[in-house]
């Protein structure tokens, strides 16, 4: 035991604790930031709105206590909504990059909404499609099949 604590006082003890307290401190650290970290990925806290007032579609990043309507960038005015994705074509096939689209229940208005694009029901949280998706109707189908 002598001969350690005579190694400790050594320089070359010193340093040995030195850098071991420091790669502890590390680890530490690192155990402590990945505790306190959200696994929520950040792209979980954005959403797509659209600008009531311009029609305009922009993400926006979520914060705690916001209300809607939130704060358009287009308009300068409260006017933003969660927007829904189309992911059809007109001829019921599935593209990548969806069309926004402002739910008529959003704005108090009544009826069911149709992508603009498409002329497809659109719905709330209006689902991605799958390859064995099939498109939903369009605005003639659905008129057709509720009378």
């Amino acid at each position: 035991m002598d001969q350690f604590r005579q190694w400790l006082k050594s320089r070359g003890g010193k340093l040995v604790v030195i850098v071991a307290s420091i790669v502890l401190l590390a680890i530490a650290g690192v155990q402590i930031a990945t505790f306190f970290r959200s696994s929520t990925p950040d792209s979980a806290f954005y959403t797509t709105y659209i600008c009531t007032e311009t029609g305009k579609p922009f993400r926006h990043k979520n914060k705690m206590g916001e209300t809607l309507p939130i704060l358009s960038p287009y308009s300068g005015k409260n006017s933003g909504m969660p927007a829904e994705g189309c992911y059809w074509t007109a001829d019921g096939g599935i593209k990548s990059e969806p069309t926004w689209v402002l739910l008529n229940s959003s704005v108090g208005k009544p009826g069911p909404t149709f992508c603009p694009d498409c002329g497809r029901l659109v719905v709330g949280h209006n689902p991605k499609p799958g390859p064995n998706s099939k498109p939903p109707p369009t605005q003639q189908e659905y008129l057709s099949r509720s009378h």
